[in-house]
């Protein structure tokens, strides 16, 4: 390790994942088809929501932006693990940790605010169907879209700055396969009561309070679905919602797991495999679960090959 007579790091040493030596081959490959899949598959999203304009609507809209944060997201840290993986080189400069710490605090709080306005724009339309086109108007959603860049951005902005202010580290030997604020915090030999203080008040409200909102939007809609019950009507809702539902649960299930759920044992090992869900599996499935359980956009799929079979 490289350090001057501060203890100041120029670089850090990620371990990876807790995988044999010997397997590192085999999972560095299976690693980059993960990865592979989910640009593939979150890039079809865009473009079917781009050219079939049956999808030129508000949830659509905001399902284009969250197929671009899950490909921007799953970019943190996917490349340069399967590089080292692949390399056998454990090492990250600083720079490089400090850009892995600010991309991926903005893109998991994006994630957190597009899918919040998701729950959002089907609150509306079950709960006012009738005034959904007035309230969900293209003003709104772009202004929607602006606001969870522009607060994402700060809030990421906001943790970078009190992180590059500690240069003193007690090692640079980081248990992660990427630079990860709590992990880094823990090894700091700096005062970091300002920083865990500002992740615990920004964490509220960019994480906590996006989710009491969209716990908020569905209790509403499950009390309107109880005013006129009917199979077809719960199955509209379903059909409807079923695949933000999933989207949410995985998201907010991962959050919860990493760091809310404690760990007696193995504590490194268990925030490594379920960060790996976070920000490596999520964002693949994502795009499965809304083509899968989306009719409109099984219908764009077909309409797009169909064109390309008749051009032909």
């Amino acid at each position: 390790m490289r350090r001057d007579n501060e203890s100041i790091v120029y670089e850090f040493i990620l371990l990876g994942l807790p995988i044999r030596a010997e397997n590192q081959g085999m999972y560095s490959v299976l690693f980059l088809i993960m990865y592979l899949t989910t640009l593939l598959a979150n890039l079809l999203i865009i473009v079917l929501i781009k050219l079939d304009s049956h999808l030129h609507t508000p949830m659509y809209f905001f399902l284009s932006h969250l197929a671009f944060t899950d490909i921007s997201f799953a970019s943190v840290a996917s490349p340069k693990m399967v590089i080292n993986m692949l390399t056998h080189s454990q090492s990250i400069s600083y720079a490089g940790c400090i850009t892995q710490v600010y991309f991926f605090s903005v893109f998991a709080v994006l994630d957190s605010f597009l899918l919040t306005s998701m729950a959002y724009d089907r609150y509306v339309a079950i709960c006012h169907p009738l005034q959904y086109s007035q309230i969900m108007n293209e003003n709104l959603c772009f202004l929607l879209v602006v606001v969870s860049w522009a607060l994402s951005t700060a809030n990421s902005l906001v943790h970078t700055l009190l992180f590059a202010q500690l240069s003193h580290f007690r090692e640079n030997i980081i248990p992660h396969y990427f630079c990860d604020l709590s992990t880094l915090l823990k090894h700091s030999s700096s005062d970091t009561t300002i920083n865990e203080l500002v992740i615990l008040l920004l964490g509220n409200v960019v994480i906590t309070l996006p989710f009491i909102c969209i716990l908020v939007s569905y209790g509403h809609i499950g009390v309107t679905i109880l005013k006129t019950p009917s199979i077809k009507g719960i199955y509209k809702a379903l059909s409807t919602c079923g695949s933000h539902l999933c989207v949410v649960s995985l998201y907010y299930g991962a959050i919860i797991g990493l760091y809310c759920v404690p760990s007696s044992n193995n504590t490194n090992d268990k925030d490594v495999i379920v960060a790996m869900m976070y920000t490596v599996v999520i964002p693949m499935v994502n795009p499965f679960i809304y083509s899968l359980r989306n009719r409109d956009m099984k219908g764009a799929i077909r309409n797009i090959f169909s064109r390309r079979l008749c051009s032909q």
